[in-house]
């Protein structure tokens, strides 16, 4: 039992008076009616109330109030832009609610050694905004930039549609300052990529918040490139674009993005976007993104291409201009949303797999589907294997959800069977931690729980999230394995 949990009776009102003084009125949310708001993430299916929200500004406004928390045995949730897919800011019963939204601030642009300091509340798609007129750019790009926080991006670990050839968040994320769980402030990482010491700045990008919250935030951005060019290729099955993909990573090529979209995104996509870039009988299209020297884009474009019609692509767009680009990228990036509005509710998983399993997967895919009586749209970054089935279906039909979540679960099994893994970048959060014993041995579970406690010996920071635990999940409690009590460390 969490020593969160030990108690359900505190002082609460002592709790907020030590918090206000840090925080200020105006920085504290306690109204049931305003608390709706912060129930969930991007995943709706899960609800929590949390007790008290706070809304701090500062590095160490964020310290005192952990501090707070730490000292009355209060559990904390770090929560940023609440897009999240993985119910990683779920908060728990009686937890604080620490939100970054206010904690906004571009603290330092360095051009010459190409890299941005910032809060955690940014924007994503702020940092590029900040350093295009010098040239440069922040590369990794979930397709919720324009939404979501940097210090999210942080906890998820997040990727984008460009993240097969630059990497994901961890890639570009140089030094933190982070609030550990009990208040103190330490910097991991530094200004430079490589540090002495063990990598902790690896270890907490991806930790989902349970191993402390980042206050600030040192990123590596990139020089824009000379050229860009972006085909779109259709093709009359979802196999051949699968195939398509193979060729390219194996003539050697590393596009900045591949993306596949099958016939039910594309039409959802075309009735809401209205892109009409999107052939509406296509079984698949491919986006496919290329940059480099002017010389070394038109030699991969001429490449791609002649692979994409050796693979039976039926036509080939190709845009070079940045409006012409946005256009092709416009529909993609409004894929999830328009699944919204031809369907009450949906659920997105989020898995890898090796590309070679690509078309098997999908037709497995498409069985389960048909197994459980749901549609399901596929919509991924093909280039490395990261899938994004969303699952169509009705939230206000008894027994949809559980229907839906199980479908879920057979996918991301299948993914593991095939050599991949439950998550490519949305994080385990609450949604997958019950999948982790999919993947890992008791060993590696076990581990990982020691790692966590070296941080938050008492649980309170997003507890319940990652790692599974008999009292949420069945296979674990099937098991018989129990982690290890704190009291044991």
């Amino acid at each position: 039992m969490l020593l969160a949990e030990k108690s359900t009776e505190r002082d609460w009102k002592s709790i907020i008076a030590q918090l206000t003084a840090v925080i200020g009125k105006k920085g504290i949310i306690q109204r049931r009616d305003e608390l709706i708001t912060y129930e969930c993430d991007g995943l709706t299916s899960y609800r929590q109330r949390p007790a008290l929200v706070i809304l701090p500004k500062t590095t160490e406004q964020v310290a005192a109030a952990v501090k707070i928390c730490d000292e009355n045995n209060v559990a904390w949730i770090a929560r940023g832009a609440g897009t999240g897919l993985s119910g990683g800011a779920l908060p728990v019963e009686n937890c604080v609610l620490i939100v970054t939204a206010l904690m906004n601030q571009i603290l330092k642009v360095d051009l010459e050694n190409q890299r941005v300091v910032v809060q955690p509340g940014v924007i994503n798609n702020w940092v590029t905004q900040a350093v295009s007129g010098g040239g440069f750019y922040y590369a990794p790009d979930p397709s919720s930039q324009i939404i979501c926080s940097i210090g999210g991006n942080i906890a998820e670990n997040s990727g984008g549609v460009h993240c097969l050839k630059y990497g994901v968040t961890t890639n570009h994320v140089l030094g933190l300052k982070i609030v550990i769980p009990s208040g103190e402030i330490i910097d991991i990482g530094g200004e430079i990529a490589e540090m002495p010491g063990y990598d902790l700045t690896g270890l907490f990008v991806g930790s989902e918040g349970t191993l402390g919250i980042a206050t600030e935030v040192t990123l590596k951005i990139l020089k824009t490139p000379e050229s860009i060019c972006v085909l779109l290729a259709d093709f009359e099955s979802v196999e051949a674009a699968g195939s398509a993909v193979s060729g390219i990573i194996s003539a050697g090529i590393i596009p900045a993005g591949i993306e596949m979209m099958d016939n039910f995104s594309i039409n959802a996509v075309e009735d809401v976007v209205a892109t009409k870039c999107y052939p509406r009988d296509a079984a698949a299209i491919l986006l496919v993104e290329i940059d480099g020297s002017a010389v070394e884009v038109a030699t991969n474009q001429a490449s791609i291409a002649a692979i994409c019609r050796e693979n039976g692509a039926r036509s080939i767009d190709i845009a070079t201009e940045p409006e012409q680009r946005l256009r092709l990228w416009k529909g993609r990036k409004a894929a999830f949303a328009a699944m919204g509005k031809i369907s009450p509710d949906y659920y997105v998983q989020d898995g890898v797999i090796p590309r070679t399993q690509l078309s098997y997967v999908l037709q497995e895919i498409a069985r389960l589907g048909k197994k459980y009586g749901y549609y399901v749209a596929n919509v991924f970054h093909a280039g490395d294997g990261n899938l994004h089935p969303l699952i169509l279906y009705d939230n206000s039909k008894a027994g949809a959800l559980e229907q839906v979540e199980a479908l879920g679960g057979e996918i991301l099994k299948l993914c593991v069977k095939v050599g991949g893994s439950i998550s490519g970048e949305h994080g385990i959060g609450a949604d997958k931690r019950c999948y982790m014993s999919e993947m890992f041995t008791e060993t590696d579970l076990e581990t990982m729980q020691w790692v966590r406690t070296v941080f938050n010996p008492k649980e309170l920071a997003n507890p319940g999230k990652i790692l599974p635990t008999p009292r949420t999940c069945g296979e674990s409690a099937n098991s018989g394995h129990k982690f290890p009590s704190i009291e044991q460390y």
